[in-house]
């Protein structure tokens, strides 16, 4: 564990910006390049409606979709413009410190540090294994990602509920959450998940010291429509909402956000984090054999990987056209560390093909 310097560049860094229109993309983690045929018809459905104000009725349903999807009340359920505007919302928590554990997405440490809240960072070492022993006490904010972007890593459930302390908050990132196969059973304590599909999220726990934050955008190919959502006490959803504008979320989100969490959807979602599933584990084989380091065990749609002079060769592979993320961005991890997305058989061709062209 080390306490990295801080760079508010680095931390702006996302992996959109390695994607060039017309490259093969693996920086960025978005599953499809558009959302289904049927999501899309529910959306174009409703277009008619952008003349007036988002509806009330659609911001109940919306929530009543949601919490009926997690077990939740609708009053725990705070619907958001993406998951980075509920991390945009942390600072108005006014936690006298912030422990965000790292490497992982960037975007809450940017957030509390420019409102100017005291960060300290919890640096895990290879197996990135978290010991909440090392959060230290006087923390009253935690903030991890479950599974961790960008090492794959899945925490156990058991672990996150040892963070908890009197008069502390913990924020889970579970924006890859619905991306993850089990067989819903925890692996370190044999309890059962809260979601049998989604083996040790915690979006189901309703306590007063717990907020998880989901996105829509990787699974439903939703980037540039920004939906997601919160899960907590409603005494704390309601600081995070503090000065909050009117109508914050459009018809096309909340219609959106209605239609991702009806049990269709839900089994969907499934089923492609099963198809994930087959394919990282190919792709964990393919780049492995040529001699490139995968951090293993991967349970999200990416992977990370360690190779020799990693800037050159992503630079030789954007010459070819292809991206992949660079991940020194991230604190704890370096210049040859890079995140590749999970795809198919056929784009996982054309990398390892590169790739390999690059190395020789």
């Amino acid at each position: 564990m080390f306490e990295d310097s801080v760079d508010p560049a680095m931390l702006r860094h996302h992996g959109d910006v390695e994607a060039r229109p017309g490259m093969l993309d693996f920086a960025v983690n978005v599953q499809g390049l558009a959302p289904p045929a049927w999501l899309r018809d529910r959306l174009a459905a409703r277009l008619a409606d952008l003349g007036r104000y988002p509806c009330a009725d659609d911001e109940h349903a919306a929530r009543a979709a949601v919490a009926a999807r997690h077990g939740r009340a609708p009053e725990e359920v705070l619907l958001l413009a993406g998951a980075a505007e509920g991390f945009a919302m942390l600072p108005r928590l006014t936690p006298r410190l912030a422990a965000v554990i790292h490497p992982s997405f960037t975007e809450p440490e940017l957030a509390l540090r420019e409102a100017g809240v005291p960060v300290t960072r919890v640096v895990l070492d290879p197996p990135y294994t978290l010991d909440p022993a090392l959060v230290p006490d006087a923390a009253d904010l935690v903030v991890l990602g479950n599974p961790t972007n960008p090492t794959s890593v899945l925490h156990p459930a058991q672990t996150l509920r040892a963070l908890r302390r009197p008069g502390r908050l913990l924020v889970i990132d579970e924006a890859f959450a619905d991306a993850v196969s089990g067989p819903g059973v925890s692996s370190s304590a044999g309890e059962p998940s809260l979601d049998p599909g989604e083996p040790e999220s915690l979006a189901g726990l309703a306590v007063s010291d717990v907020l998880v934050l989901r996105s829509l955008t990787k699974t439903w190919a939703l980037a540039g429509l920004r939906c997601g959502y919160a899960l907590g006490a409603p005494a704390v959803l309601a600081r995070l909402t503090r000065g909050r504008p009117h109508w914050p979320l459009g018809t096309l989100q909340l219609e959106a956000i209605s239609a991702t969490a009806e049990p269709s959807a839900v089994a969907e979602a499934r089923q492609a984090a099963h198809r994930i599933a087959a394919d990282r584990a190919a792709m964990v084989e393919r780049l492995s054999a040529l001699g490139i380091e995968v951090h293993t065990p991967a349970t999200g749609p990416f992977l990370l990987l360690r190779v020799p002079d990693g800037a050159l060769l992503r630079k030789r592979l954007a010459d070819r056209g292809i991206a992949v993320r660079r991940a020194d961005t991230f604190p704890g991890l370096g210049p040859n560390h890079l995140r590749v997305a999970v795809r198919g058989p056929a784009d996982v061709d054309q990398l390892i093909d590169a790739v390999r062209t690059a190395l020789w």
